[in-house]
């Protein structure tokens, strides 16, 4: 009997073990999603598949390089995952590794959605032109780097202030990454769709452009009309009043999972995908 107490406690301990480095591994991908440390992960991905096709095929020179690399790479990880590896160091100095953040985001989301709400409102009404595009599951950083660094709290006063006219920031996108204004002044990627209606602009296409390459939704504010529409998935959602788009921020942003797939299901036959 003790026996067998001793062989459950050991499996328990196993899988207690199991699931706290899954965690681990879960929230250092949280940590570095949206940074370049994402593509250097991918090349050692790609060098530990090569290493194993060497070794099966007894590519002797090919595997020697690729050991090589491995046993000099946990050295180059931390001089390149410097930043990160200082943010992880901090939040569990803080004791924020392992807390509870879901309350807190929701709460964030909730104030993102009323900042744009409150700015695309106030836009659309002036006809000042916008185009604010929000990060989710996809990386941006590209993009960003591609902008004037803004790292700020998001308020519907900033991103107003950000698209006045004849200002520095006002001509390119401003992206939004966790909650934040990431950056203003952005290039973003033009759609060379065919289908796209003539009388959209650069803006426009700017929008259904990143929403072809990332999973970003994307608002516009046409500077000729004051029209709001919604980008994502390639879809195009235009002409939606504060009510419509409203629902759809908000469905985005703060709806659970099984809402957001009904969302993307509509967004298949709702959306105007070019025209």
């Amino acid at each position: 009997m003790l026996f067998e107490d001793l062989q459950l406690m050991k499996y328990l301990a196993n899988i207690v073990d199991v699931l706290l480095v899954w965690y681990v591994i879960y929230k250092i991908i949280m940590i570095v999603r949206g940074t370049k440390a994402v593509q250097f992960l991918k090349g050692i991905f790609v060098i530990l598949i090569v290493q194993l096709i060497s070794e099966v095929f007894h590519l002797q020179t090919l595997f020697w390089i690729t050991d090589q690399i491995i046993s000099w790479g946990f050295l180059a990880i931390i001089i390149i995952f410097q930043p990160e590896l200082r943010r992880a160091l901090e939040q569990l100095g803080r004791g924020k590794f392992f807390s509870r953040t879901g309350s807190r985001e929701e709460d964030d989301q909730e104030k993102t959605v009323e900042s744009i709400i409150k700015a695309v409102d106030y836009m659309a009404k002036r006809r000042i032109g916008a185009l604010i595009s929000l990060e989710m599951e996809t990386g941006m950083s590209d993009y960003i780097e591609t902008g004037i660094e803004v790292d700020s709290k998001i308020s519907a006063e900033l991103l107003i202030n950000i698209f006045i006219p004849n200002t520095p920031l006002h001509d390119g996108a401003v992206i939004l990454q966790k909650n934040r204004v990431a950056a203003a002044a952005c290039y973003l990627p033009l759609s060379e769709s065919p289908f796209i209606s003539k009388e959209l602009g650069t803006r426009h296409r700017a929008a259904i452009g990143i929403s072809e390459v990332t999973d970003s939704l994307t608002v516009v504010v046409s500077e000729e009309t004051g029209a709001v529409s919604l980008t994502k998935n390639g879809k195009l959602h235009r002409d939606l009043n504060k009510e419509a788009f409203r629902e759809m921020l908000s469905t985005e942003l703060l709806a659970p999972a099984p809402e957001k797939q009904a969302s993307s299901a509509r967004w298949n036959w709702r959306g105007k995908k070019h025209g």
